[in-house]
């Protein structure tokens, strides 16, 4: 669907993925030559640069998806990590003609900002404190719990960008207490 409407993806795959014209993605790349897998960073990580070697493929065009002129193409990727050269994880992709590998990995690294997000939803905002009964309660709970998240973030940025010094509040030039009568009352700020 993504693919008709012209919108790019990289998407994580299990190793027992079919590849048309390649067959199963872990095959595949086990016959992979040793220089063809590219030692690349996938972006920041809290301990710094996440760094796996990745190898690359690009699909040739479907004719009767693509056309005789294709925009697009199709890639698969696999990522290897560097100390456990076993563990390799496969990815799909669909984008533009002319998309480097690296720009790729880079796409394909924004998965784990995406997971904190997540994260941070399911500590901050209760994301995972639901029991699913029926579709249209979980589509409610999951959109106000992630709107309830988005806000969050753009307080604690908006605080940020202030700073400090400004959430302070500030002080009213008069006493906000006043006596009416034979009670005292809070007088709004003017």
């Amino acid at each position: 669907m993504l693919e008709e409407v012209g919108v790019g993806y990289v998407l994580a795959v299990p190793k027992s993925q079919h590849i048309h014209a390649m067959g199963r993605i872990d095959f595949a790349f086990s016959r992979a030559p040793d220089d063809a897998w590219e030692r690349q960073s996938c972006g920041a990580g809290a301990k710094g640069p996440r760094v796996y070697d990745w190898a690359a493929v690009r699909l040739p065009p479907i004719d009767d998806f693509d056309g005789p002129e294709p925009t697009h193409g199709r890639w698969v990727l696999a990522r290897r990590s560097l100390a456990h050269p076993d563990e390799i994880a496969y990815y799909l992709a669909y984008a533009p003609t002319g998309i480097t590998v690296t720009e790729l990995v880079r796409v394909a690294g924004t998965r784990w900002a995406i997971e904190e997000a997540f994260q941070a939803a399911k500590n901050e905002c209760g994301l995972d404190q639901y029991e699913v009964r029926r579709y249209p309660g979980w589509y409610r709970h999951i959109t106000l719990a992630m709107l309830a998240h988005a806000f969050l973030a753009a307080m604690a940025a908006a605080a940020a960008q202030k700073g400090a010094a400004e959430t302070v509040p500030a002080r009213w030039p008069r006493s906000p207490w006043q006596k009416y009568g034979g009670s005292w009352q809070l007088a709004a700020p003017q």
